[in-house]
C-alpha cells in the first residue's frame, strides 16, 4: 500500500473529481458516509457525541458525519471553532444542511470561555484540522484542544488528529495537538502514524477506503510504503513438484558464544522454518551438545576456539550468510567478521554483535557485499549512525545509510521499517509488544537469512521476512497472550503464518 504525502494526497482528490468524475461535495459526502459506518459499528447509539470542527473542508466531514448520525438517532452536539473568517465552500453547504435539519445542535465558539467541558461518557469525535496542516496551532483553538486532551472522553480523529503534520515532526514544535483514541484516515495511511513520537496521538488507526481514483494511486511513485497481506502475498513462491533439499539453497548461521548458545539455537530453528534447504551453523566447541540436541536438522560447522567465533569455514558451498545472534566481541571474534566481510562476495545478514563490532569499525561499512542486509534494534541503529533528534531524523539516517552502502537497513520495531539500497522504506503492518522480548531479533534474522538462501532477493527476503516475523508473532499473541509469547512461540507459529499468507 502507498503512503502519499500531503499534496500527493490533494493531486489524488483532484484527479479523482475530474476524472470519476464527481463533485467535490460529492466526495465529501462519500467520505463521511465511510465515517458515518464506522461510527455506527463502534459506537453505541446510546452515547452522546460531541463533534468539534474547524473552517475546512476536515471540518466539513465533521458537519455531515453529524448530520448523518443525527439521522441515526444519535445525540450529536457541533461546536464550530470560529478562528477565522475564511471558509470552504463545502463547509459552508454542509453547515446549512445541519442548521436546515436543527439548528439548536450548533455552537459557534470563538474564545476559551464559550467552550463547555465535555462529559466522560460522551464521545469527541475531532474534526478540526486536517491534514494539510501547517504550522502549529495556538491561540484559543490550541486551548481547546489542551481542555480536549484533558477530558476523560474517548476521542475519534478524522482522517488525522488535529495539529499534528503528516509529513513532518510535530515534535517539540510549541503547538497544541489532539490525543486520539481513534483515527481514521482516509485511502492512506500518513507517515506520522508509522513513527513512535506520535503513538499517543493517534492511537490506534484505521484507512477507510473512500473511492479515490486507482488510476492516480497507481500511477502515482512514491518512496514510502505500508506491507499488507497483498503486498507479500504475490512474491510467495510455488514449491515445484519434483524440487528437493538442494533447490532451496544452503544457508551459513555464525552465531553463539560461551553462554549464549540460546541465540544461535533459535536463529537456526527459525531458519529451518522459513523454507531453506540445508543449513550449516557456525558455532564453537562449547555449542555442540545445545545445538545437536534442540535442531537435529542443523548440521554443525565447529569453531576451533572453545568459546568464541574465531575463524571463517568455507564459504564456497553457501547461498547466504548470517552472523550476530550471540557471538560476542571479543577480540577474536572481531578479527573473524573483518575476514569473514573481505572474503564474503554474496550478500549477508548482519545482527546483533555483529552490528555492535561494525559501529565501533565503522570503515568496514564500505566493504560490505551489496545488497545486504543489517537487521538493528534502534540502539544498535544509534551507534553505528548516531543520534537523531526526533524520527523523521532517524528515517532520514536510515535512508542515508542503505543508500551510501547500497544495503538494506532493517530497522525494528512496531511498523520495522526496511529501507532498500534506492531509497524506498517499507514499513510493516505487522506484530504486537508481545515480541518485544527476548531472541525475537535472532528469529528474525533466521527467517530472513532462510528466505534469502532459498531463493528470494534481498529485498524480498526482508520485506517478507519482517512480515512473517510480526504475523507469527499476532498468532503467538492470541495463543498465548502478549504477556506469555516467548521467542520460541514465534517460531512454533511461523507455519501457520505461512499457510495464513496463502489464505
Amino acid at each position: 500500500m502507498k503512503i502519499l504525502s500531503v499534496d500527493k494526497i490533494r493531486d489524488a482528490d483532484a484527479y479523482t473529481i475530474k476524472h470519476e468524475p464527481i463533485s467535490s461535495l460529492d466526495l465529501m459526502e462519500r467520505a463521511s458516509e465511510k465515517l458515518f459506518m464506522w461510527v455506527c459499528e463502534h459506537v453505541d447509539n446510546k452515547k452522546s457525541i460531541e463533534i468539534f470542527v474547524g473552517l475546512g473542508n476536515n471540518g466539513g466531514d465533521g458537519l455531515a458525519l453529524g448530520r448523518m448520525l443525527m439521522n441515526e438517532g444519535y445525540e450529536v452536539s457541533i461546536n464550530v471553532l470560529r478562528y477565522s473568517d475564511n471558509i470552504t465552500d463545502d463547509f459552508q453547504i454542509n453547515y446549512d444542511r445541519l442548521l436546515d435539519l436543527d439548528k439548536h445542535v450548533v455552537k459557534n465558539i470563538s474564545s476559551l470561555d464559550e467552550f463547555n467541558a465535555v462529559d466522560e461518557n460522551t464521545v469527541i469525535i475531532d474534526a478540526i484540522f486536517g491534514s494539510g496542516l501547517s504550522r502549529p496551532v495556538i491561540g484559543f483553538t490550541g486551548k481547546i484542544i489542551n481542555e480536549i486532551n484533558k477530558s476523560k472522553s474517548i476521542v475519534i480523529a478524522i482522517d488525522i488528529p488535529s495539529g499534528l503534520f503528516s509529513d513532518v515532526t510535530s515534535k517539540n514544535n510549541g503547538g497544541a495537538i489532539i490525543n486520539a483514541d481513534y483515527t481514521l484516515s482516509f485511502q492512506f495511511p500518513k507517515i506520522a502514524f508509522l513513527v513512535p513520537e506520535n503513538d499517543l496521538h493517534v492511537g490506534q488507526w484505521n484507512i477507510l477506503d473512500i473511492g479515490l481514483h486507482h488510476d492516480f494511486i497507481n500511477s502515482t511513485i512514491t518512496s514510502n510504503h505500508y506491507v499488507i497481506n497483498e503486498d507479500v502475498v504475490h512474491t510467495l513462491k510455488t514449491r515445484p513438484k519434483f524440487s528437493h533439499k538442494g533447490t532451496f539453497g544452503h544457508a551459513l548461521i555464525i552465531a553463539g558464544s560461551f553462554g549464549k548458545m540460546g541465540a544461535a539455537i533459535l536463529c537456526s530453528r527459525a531458519c529451518l522454518k522459513s523454507g531453506v534447504g540445508l543449513l550449516h551453523t557456525h558455532i564453537p566447541r562449547s555449542g555442540i551438545t545445545a545445538l545437536q540436541s534442540s535442531t537435529p536438522e542443523t548440521m554443525l560447522s565447529i569453531d576451533n576456539d572453545e568459546n568464541y567465533f574465531s575463524e571463517v569455514p568455507d564459504l564456497n558451498s553457501f547461498n547466504a550468510i548470517a552472523i550476530g545472534p550471540g557471538i560476542g566481541q571479543s577480540e577474536q571474534t572481531l578479527k573473524a567478521l573483518k575476514l569473514l566481510i573481505q572474503n564474503s562476495n554474496s550478500p549477508m545478514v548482519l545482527d546483533a554483535d555483529a552490528l555492535n563490532i561494525l559501529s565501533n569499525n565503522p570503515t568496514w561499512l564500505a566493504f560490505l557485499p551489496q545488497s545486504s542486509i543489517l537487521t538493528p534494534h534502534p540502539k544498535e541503529f544509534e551507534r553505528i549512525v548516531g543520534g537523531w533528534n526526533n524520527d523523521f531524523e532517524c528515517l532520514d539516517k536510515q535512508k542515508a545509510l542503505a543508500q551510501k552502502h547500497s544495503i538494506y537497513v532493517v530497522l525494528k520495531g512496531a511498523n520495522t521499517s526496511i529501507c532498500f539500497p534506492d531509497g524506498q522504506i517499507f514499513f510493516n503492518s505487522t506484530g504486537n509488544p508481545g515480541m518485544a522480548t527476548a531472541g525475537s531479533g535472532d528469529v528474525l534474522t533466521g527467517i530472513i537469512t532462510g528466505l534469502l538462501a532459498s531463493g528470494y532477493s534481498p529485498a524480498v527476503s526482508s520485506v517478507m521476512g519482517v512480515y512473517l516475523h510480526g504475523l507469527a508473532g499476532d498468532l503467538s499473541a492470541v495463543e498465548n497472550g502478549m504477556e506469555a509469547t516467548t521467542a520460541g512461540d514465534i517460531i512454533e507459529n511461523l507455519g501457520k503464518a505461512f499457510l495464513d499468507l496463502k489464505s
